[in-house]
């Protein structure tokens, strides 16, 4: 499995561009011991990279196992429809179109954790966000896929480059996040910070349509060169 530009997006750039969102509190506490990433692409290696800065023990499942390996220093990796999810926390760091076979292949073992939904559901025919019929995004999507898991969108309103680094425009990355579960979001937030990034709260999982729609202009400005990958919005606290 491979993630490209739209099972993510958001490289920042602007330098003035206000966010009323709050801070997400969090506690050392709160960070979960062992973080499972579905995807050996520039996201999932990015977001492979901050687990471990955090501290985490990270798995990462690729249909490659040696490019799941080779995601980020210190992960396990494990192949794709033969290994068994060891994260409390699990991150589809998946173009949106592989996530009905991933679900499907893992829904047993999804159930009861927090998993963090990466994607930017775009027709890149048109630009447009591609839904299935009813969704109003791809977060909401997962939720009703997996009914026994929390659910938590985040990763999508930041690019590859600038997660990888921790750095927009010489301050840290900032996370958005949305979800029904404060648990959940509460424990996304602290292995994100422990990795030397930020976050901020979007609020519950309704607002992913939002963060997508955010994330998606983001991607339709670095595909128009009108911004650099290694920018996108940026999100000043």
């Amino acid at each position: 499995m491979h993630t490209g530009i739209n099972a993510n997006a958001a490289d920042h750039q602007p330098k003035q561009s206000q966010s009323s969102m709050k801070h997400i509190p969090t506690s050392k506490g709160l960070i979960m011991s062992n973080i499972t990433i579905f995807g050996a692409g520039n996201i999932g290696s990015a977001v492979a990279g901050i687990a471990v800065k955090s501290g985490a023990s990270v798995q990462v499942i690729d249909r490659n196992p040696d490019k799941a390996a080779a995601a980020a220093e210190g992960v396990t990796g494990a192949k794709f429809g033969e290994a068994t999810i060891s994260g409390d926390i699990v991150v589809l760091a998946l173009p949106f179109p592989v996530y009905d076979e991933a679900l499907a292949a893992y829904a047993d073992q999804l159930a009861g954790k927090t998993v963090v939904d990466v994607a930017n559901p775009i027709d890149f025919t048109t630009f447009d966000l591609a839904l299935p019929e009813g969704f109003k995004s791809a977060a909401e999507y997962v939720a009703a896929k997996l009914p026994n898991s929390k659910v938590v969108k985040g990763f999508n309103t930041t690019f590859a480059a600038t997660l990888a680094t921790g750095e927009n425009d010489g301050a840290p990355t900032v996370v958005q996040l949305a979800s029904d579960d404060e648990d959940a979001k509460k424990s996304v937030a602290a292995f994100i910070e422990a990795g030397g990034l930020k976050t901020v709260d979007a609020g519950p999982l309704k607002r992913a349509q939002y963060l997508e729609g955010y994330g998606a202009l983001q991607i339709i400005l670095g595909v128009t060169e009108q911004t650099q990958w290694t920018g996108g919005f940026k999100v000043v606290k």
